[in-house]
């Protein structure tokens, strides 16, 4: 069966499509210390074109390893990148996030029961970089952690991942 294909994905994902290797700065936090890592990342185009698979990859200074996978499409109706993504934390995926692409930057937030995530990936002078920010939740009057109806206050973003790369 065959459907529709792109020969060139959305101007946002085609400067991502490679395999790129770099460092990745991984900020304190309840994860552990402040640390560098070695890391790959790669994005290819499936699905005649329709998607764009991205696979990131660091392996820890204690020997074990972070792993994400996304897949990225374009919603025809709008133009505009939808983003589905899992990583290896264990935190369940939630639905698909809508990307903004401005000024040759992509940017997704996407909320989980944690709290939000924020990325921004950029390519410039062959160097992609990907910085990850993490914002908390916050917590009710009671002490408890939010849910439905609270107050939904939050802590501002903070570093979470700042990855650098070169295309290999």
């Amino acid at each position: 069966m065959n459907g529709p294909t792109l020969e060139h994905p959305h101007p946002a994902l085609s400067g991502l499509l490679g395999h790129w290797r770099g460092h990745t700065h991984v900020a304190a936090g309840p994860w552990g210390p402040e640390h560098g890592v070695d890391a790959e990342v790669t994005y290819h185009q499936v699905a005649g074109g329709l998607g764009v698979v991205q696979s990131y990859r660091h392996t820890e200074p204690d020997g074990s390893h972070f792993e994400g996978h996304g897949i990225f499409t374009v919603d025809p109706v709008h133009n505009d990148v939808l983003w589905y993504y899992i990583d290896s934390t264990g935190v369940p995926p939630g639905s698909a996030a809508r990307c903004t692409w401005r000024n040759g930057v992509l940017r997704v937030e996407r909320p989980s029961e944690a709290g939000w995530t924020r990325h921004c990936i950029t390519v410039e002078a062959d160097v992609l970089t990907h910085v990850t920010e993490l914002r908390v939740l916050g917590k009710d009057g009671d002490g408890d952690a939010p849910g439905a109806g609270t107050n939904g206050k939050a802590s501002p973003y903070r570093p979470f991942m700042r990855s650098e790369f070169h295309r290999v």
